[in-house]
């Protein structure tokens, strides 16, 4: 395989001179190090290259044999530094897909499976061919899957209407027990500046990584951590509306570590996990609320590439900022291909919540369906999706009947696969959201694009 990845292999004959001494050519020398190298005699393959460098240190095939030899005999910073010179001689795509290709086997025979896959990255983006950019992929999936560590990164911009989660309306109505005190009935007063809703623009970095520790043939136990913040920079309307208001009083972060357990089950058809996580965040710069949850899953593959999946949840907040808050939340999924080729996931959810304030808590259900489509739609994968969620408040400060909210959502993402760098996708994805409430002050309309990154593999 190394000899199809490094250029300028001759396979030339060796010349006599008039003592019968062989006399090797450099091409020839770096055929036969090639030749040693698949005989597995790393170590004679080492003296040739070093013998080509010698002569000429900029020699990015010598190097990539060096390269290759020391990786064989367990001298893995050799490899590395090698095949990193060599990646640096590197002019064309063929050059550079061989250097980097090697680079990651050195980092993975090292130990350095995350930075490995970097480096196949690299490889994927400059593959001369389709069958070398396929090698590349499947190096990667099997480097992924094989690795204790997973990372997973994403990045999007988002200009929203409403960053704030304000109201749509412009009044509402007075504590009605606090009104009708004084008053006698209700008053209804203006709402403006940062208790309407404020355009800007939504900046999101997410980062996941997992640990696993310990994997058996059914069985895997990982140790998570994930991190989650937004900020957001206000749109000249907003100041307009909201003088005293910065975009950072509205930024939100929250992490998570965990411990997680997933198996296969049922005859091979199923699939458990459960989780324990705890975590904290933070709004506007302040500490915001402390959590612990519970969770657990199971999925059942049925026939025909249909799916049905089960989950339950329990999350304890500890409120910093707000109140404390008990939520129980299961859900029940189904999908199923078309005939079209196109498929459609289901979601039936129902959630309860108790709380230290009897205004925060609520019972919930709701309905969530996502249809993606087996064909392209300008070259890019298409999903649509719609939810409807119906949640109640027995009491609010704000209505004698309580709060009733009605929640609605439309969205489409777009991935771009034929748009391709470093192994990433861009994704496009537009979001209509309403809230109906039987009070003011919670009603809400919201629109938003996002232009983010997905990993193409």
């Amino acid at each position: 395989m190394l000899c199809a990845l490094l250029p300028c292999l001759g396979t030339g004959t060796a010349s006599a001179t008039s003592d019968e001494k062989a006399v090797l050519t450099p091409s020839q020398m770096r055929t036969a190090a090639a030749d040693l190298l698949r005989l597995r005699n790393p170590q004679q393959a080492m003296a040739l290259a070093d013998a080509l460098i010698a002569r000429d240190p900029h020699d990015r095939s010598a190097l990539l044999i060096r390269s290759r030899a020391a990786r064989d005999l367990g001298n893995y910073t050799l490899a590395r530094k090698a095949a990193k010179r060599a990646w640096s001689l590197s002019e064309t795509d063929e050059e550079k897909y061989a250097a980097a290709l090697i680079t990651a086997q050195a980092l993975s025979s090292g130990g350095q499976r995350t930075l490995a896959q970097f480096w196949l990255r690299r490889a994927v983006e400059h593959a001369p061919d389709e069958r070398l950019e396929r090698r590349a992929v499947r190096d990667f999936r099997y480097l992924r899957a094989t690795s204790p560590w997973l990372h997973r990164f994403s990045f999007s911009v988002s200009p929203e209407s409403n960053i704030n989660n304000g109201s749509s309306e412009r009044s509402s109505f007075l504590n009605y027990r606090m009104s009708e005190l004084l008053l006698g009935q209700p008053v209804e007063y203006q709402l403006g500046g940062t208790q309407q809703a404020l355009s800007g623009i939504e900046y999101e970095l997410g980062i996941r990584s997992r640990y696993r520790f310990h994997q058996t043939e059914t069985r895997a136990h990982d140790l998570a951590f994930s991190l989650t913040s937004r900020t957001y920079t206000l749109s000249s309307d907003a100041k307009a509306q909201a003088p005293g208001a910065e975009g950072n009083d509205f930024a939100f972060t929250s992490y998570q570590v965990g411990y997680g357990l997933k198996g296969i089950n049922l005859d091979r058809h199923g699939e458990f996990r459960v989780a324990v996580d705890l975590g904290q965040s933070w709004y506007g710069g302040e500490e915001y609320a402390r959590f612990l949850r519970l969770s657990a899953g199971q999925s059942y593959k049925l026939e025909r590439g249909r799916r049905i999946n089960a989950r339950l949840s329990h999350e304890i907040q500890d409120g910093v900022a707000t109140s404390d808050q008990n939520t129980s939340r299961g859900d029940l999924s189904y999908s199923f291909k078309l005939a079209s080729g196109a498929t459609l996931w289901t979601n039936l959810s129902l959630a309860g919540a108790t709380s230290n304030r009897a205004s925060d808590e609520f019972q919930e259900i709701g309905l969530r369906t996502q249809l993606t489509l087996g064909k392209p739609v300008f070259g890019a994968v298409a999903r649509f999706g719609l939810w409807g969620r119906v949640r109640d408040y027995d009491v609010s400060p704000h209505s004698p009947d309580g709060r009733h909210d009605d929640y609605y959502q439309a969205d489409i993402s777009l991935t771009f696969k034929k748009i391709d760098y470093y192994g990433f996708n861009p994704t496009l994805s537009m979001t209509a959201a309403k809230v109906d409430s039987n009070i003011g002050l919670f009603e809400s309309n919201r629109f938003g694009v996002n232009f983010g990154i997905q990993s193409a593999f």
